[in-house]
């Protein structure tokens, strides 16, 4: 028998035997410490290929450096490896730990909105417009005529608030033509999408989504202790912090917190994304939180739906919230009436045909909305402290990436 067994490959599937025995000391070569299975039958379920293309040891080997452990072995597996044999891959503890914690994201997400009276809808993905108006969008050969994949189910969650659903949320692939290949971009991610109906003034959405943010952190905290730990044994980070109720500045707030740094900048400057990381750092060391919301952004630098502050027409009633420094939320309230809002299309030079359907949906009467989407896979990145976010994708798509 232990001949037999000595020979079975790496990574084939097994059905074992046998009685369980507690041990005399512990174990400290297995996650069960205290307890040994001593086998008496063994079957072969399925057989490896006897020849792995990477070594489940290997990649899942914690990350060091040669100052931390001089006799630490050098062999690592590099990111296209991993990615090119993603099955075998996903197979450390590691992997499943941060897949099973980034389900958890969509769980609480999900939870939360129901408690709070949401509706979940489904959203198109094919469309006849581009979705932020931008030129970054796949465009598809759609029968006689051209279509795009969705950048975003903006349009329709607005839509579907005018149809007087009052509050709704969408979980779905999000898909943007951008040729980044940096440590956060995907050319298709999960989005967390939501749009909600207001009384009085957008704050109202906005403190709904600082709440919903701080619970999925409380349930990650509480749910996958044991999944954060395992990550960290081989991904070592600064556990994530936040305040609750979460910090909120206004941009020009952040404006000034930047050129006390040092940074040159105007007051409707855009940031740019080592301002982004630079504020992050800032703010951490101001605050004490990894999480915080900027609030009135400039009119100039947002899209052409996103409402202007009607106290100041340089600004607007829009927002980002961003993790360890870097977003992970868009979000404003939407203009909701048709004049106003051909007028700012017009603005932005938006082809008024491509989003007739979009703009005669207010035609019609629409309460005063908000809302925003959440990048599921960034959310995971940040929250872990990850340096990229092909890690938090299953299979990611970027520029150079189409397999597996």
């Amino acid at each position: 028998m232990v001949k037999f067994t000595t020979g079975v490959t790496r990574e084939s599937i097994i059905d074992v035997q046998g009685y369980v025995r507690a041990t005399e000391r512990k174990i400290e070569s297995s996650t069960q410490t205290d307890v040994e299975l001593h086998i008496t039958d063994f079957f072969v379920v399925n057989k490896a290929e006897p020849r792995l293309p990477l070594q489940i040891d290997d990649a899942a080997r914690p990350v060091t450096t040669v100052d931390e452990d001089k006799e630490a072995l050098s062999i690592v597996v590099n990111q296209d490896t991993r990615l090119d044999n993603r099955v075998l891959d996903l197979r450390t503890p590691t992997n499943q730990a941060i897949f099973r914690l980034q389900a958890g994201i969509c769980k609480l997400f999900r939870e939360a909105l129901d408690e709070r009276g949401f509706v979940e809808i489904h959203t198109p993905k094919i469309i006849s417009a581009a979705s932020e108006g931008g030129a970054n969008v796949f465009e598809v050969s759609y029968f006689k005529q051209k279509a795009y994949l969705a950048q975003s189910p903006q349009f329709y969650k607005q839509m579907a608030i005018a149809a007087d659903f009052d509050k709704v949320y969408t979980i779905g692939a999000v898909f943007r033509a951008e040729d980044s290949n940096t440590h956060r971009h995907l050319t298709e991610f999960v989005g967390l999408d939501l749009e909600m109906a207001f009384k009085h003034h957008y704050h109202e959405v906005l403190d709904e989504i600082g709440a919903l943010f701080i619970g999925i952190f409380r349930g990650l905290q509480d749910l996958y202790k044991d999944e954060i730990a395992s990550i960290y044994c081989q991904f070592p980070a600064e556990p994530f912090e936040f305040c609750d109720p979460p910090l909120r500045l206004e941009y020009r707030e952040a404006v000034e917190i930047l050129r006390d740094a040092g940074e040159e900048m105007n007051d409707e400057d855009d940031l740019s994304t080592p301002q982004e990381k630079l504020l992050g750092r800032l703010i951490k060391s101001k605050y004490g939180t990894d999480f915080y919301i900027l609030d009135k952004f400039p009119l100039a630098v947002r899209p052409f739906y996103t409402m202007p502050d009607p106290s100041n027409q340089k600004w607007s009633n829009s927002y980002d919230i961003f993790m360890r420094g870097e977003e992970i939320m868009s979000g404003a309230q939407r203009i909701h009436d048709s004049p106003m809002l051909i007028e700012r299309a017009r603005h932005h030079s938006v082809d008024l045909e491509k989003v007739k359907g979009y703009i005669d949906a207010f035609r019609y009467g629409c309460p005063p909305h908000a809302g925003g989407g959440i990048g599921l896979e960034r959310v995971a990145m940040l929250f872990l402290g990850l340096d990229n976010i092909r890690k938090t994708s299953m299979f990611p798509r970027d520029p150079k990436r189409l397999t597996p």
